[in-house]
């Protein structure tokens, strides 16, 4: 026995490929047509003069059809209404989201597949270029504080060695002088170091992560008088050499805006794991960003966070504190 053939699925597949423009057409012209009936099965006419009842026909007439027109052509337009608005919410710093493909128009379908391939190079070429910048960017720092270190600081220890021998020589009416320029030039060569280790952690390096955010609180704390809490597990999931200075990066622009831009009085720190996933979370009890746009400090921590596949996110705490979130994935072993 033949089976009846189904009519709703081969009539939506047709529909599926009628272009807007025809809906379009087909919509103003349902609206012609229904006017050209009115005119010609009714017996309405006008005489001239017009009388206010036939005014009154007209205008109601045409307002009619204006509003037929809207509703058929906002049922026409409104797949791309909101494809716009699902385009507008993208951003490439917070990547991985894509618009979900659905609707029976065709153009809307393939725009959307196109609008969502083109998301994907772009992420791919600027996490390409975010992760080129950010490795000359370190580069360039590790130079700078070598070159510190080596030239600068060698030549004011040299400097510092020549005072503290003309201090013990000097006579006394100018030994009080020489002593100040040998403090002045201790205070220069602790600058220097002091910003060595700011341009490239030695304790990363040498230590590890749990280490160089230790010392990184601890300096802090020494420079500013600013109580820092922390809270740093010692037992991680494995995670890269590229994540881990992300990490100490984003949780030094965190504390170092704080201090500098909040007024914060008191910091908590926390690094902690689940699974796979590493969790820094830098909270402040300043008056957090408000409606100040993001400044590089911002766009610098997230463009790392893209750069190892993580996600950021900075919230208010307590109606006005600021907190930093970086969520990192690790690679879990089990055993």
């Amino acid at each position: 026995m033949m089976r009846p053939i189904p009519l709703a699925a081969p009539s939506l597949r047709r529909l599926r490929h009628v272009s807007l423009r025809a809906r379009i057409f087909v919509a103003n012209a349902a609206v012609t047509a229904i006017a050209a009936a009115v005119l010609l099965l009714t017996p309405a006419t006008v005489s001239s003069p017009a009388h206010l009842r036939e005014i009154a026909i007209i205008v109601g007439g045409l307002l009619a059809i204006l509003v037929i027109n809207l509703v058929l052509l906002s049922r026409a337009l409104s797949p791309l209404e909101r494809l716009a608005a699902a385009m507008g919410g993208v951003e490439l710093l917070n990547p991985g989201r894509r618009i979900p493909v659905y609707g029976s128009e065709a153009e809307i379908v393939d725009l959307t597949r196109s609008f969502n391939e083109m998301l994907d190079r772009l992420e791919a070429e600027r996490h390409g270029s975010i992760r080129r910048s950010l490795e000359a960017q370190e580069s360039e720092r590790g130079r700078v504080a070598q070159e510190l270190h080596d030239e600068v600081g060698q030549s004011l220890t040299a400097v510092l060695l020549h005072l503290d021998r003309l201090v013990r020589i000097a006579p006394n009416d100018i030994g009080g002088e020489i002593a100040e320029a040998r403090e002045t030039a201790r205070r220069s060569l602790e600058d220097v170091r002091a910003i060595a280790k700011r341009l490239r952690p030695e304790a990363l390096d040498d230590l590890g992560l749990h280490s160089a955010l230790v010392a990184l609180c601890e300096r802090l704390t020494e420079q500013t008088g600013i109580r820092i809490e922390r809270h740093v597990d010692r037992r991680l999931p494995d995670i890269s050499p590229e994540c881990e200075l992300v990490i100490y990066r984003v949780a030094q622009e965190a504390m170092t805006n704080a201090l500098r831009h909040a007024d914060a009085t008191r910091i908590e720190l926390s690094l902690t794991s689940s699974g796979a996933l590493v969790t820094l979370t830098v909270a402040d009890d300043g008056r957090g960003i408000g409606d100040a746009e993001p400044g590089t400090g911002i766009q610098g921590m997230r463009e790392r966070a893209v750069m190892v596949g993580a996600r950021i996110s900075l919230d208010i705490v307590d109606g006005a504190g600021t907190a930093v979130t970086l969520q990192v994935p690790g690679h879990h072993d089990p055993a």
